[in-house]
């Protein structure tokens, strides 16, 4: 009787019953047979993951990630902050001050941004807003980016020389402005 109590407890399974657990034996032998051929792929390759759905370096990137990236790996941040800053000069400085003077190159070694002016007139305004000048572009860039601001005064007019030149006379200065 304990026989025929045992089977009145298990039901019996129907076709569909059948199937479903077959299926399910089938998965789990197919995931233990791929768990062991992927362990030996990854030992062949010489270990770990080449591609697949999780991320590492070979995957692109958006435009502005990948500059980043690249701007960060080179150590190129405070030249990248300083040529914003010139593309940003007038915000920077004003639109009045930014008309008569701009920023000509950094030596990114001293920390020295040279400044051109179109006369004597700006370029002592500059000089004397200096110090100002790169406490906020300090306060912009990081400290210590910008360490002192080099102020050039107008180029004047360009000096020919020649047979039509009378020896000596060096012609106007830096009068202009």
């Amino acid at each position: 009787m304990s026989e025929e109590s045992a089977r009145r407890k298990v039901p019996e399974l129907s076709g569909v019953d059948l199937a479903r657990q077959a299926l399910a034996a089938a998965k789990e032998q197919a995931k233990a047979r791929g768990a062991a051929t992927a362990q030996k792929k990854q030992a062949r390759r010489g270990g770990g993951l080449r591609s697949g759905a999780r991320a590492d370096g070979r995957d692109p990137l958006p435009l502005g990630a990948a500059i980043s990236r690249l701007i960060t790996e080179r150590g190129w941040e405070t030249p990248a902050a300083v040529g914003g800053v010139m593309g940003r000069w007038p915000q920077l400085v004003g639109p009045e001050v930014a008309q008569h003077c701009a920023p000509q190159r950094y030596d990114e070694g001293e920390r020295v941004l040279t400044v051109q002016c179109d006369s004597t007139a700006w370029a002592t305004q500059l000089r004397l807003l200096a110090p100002q000048l790169v406490a906020r572009l300090n306060a912009d860039l990081g400290q210590g980016a910008v360490r002192l601001i080099k102020v050039l005064g107008p180029g004047g007019p360009q000096q020919r020389f020649g047979p039509l030149r009378a020896p000596g006379s060096s012609g106007p200065g830096d009068t202009y402005g």
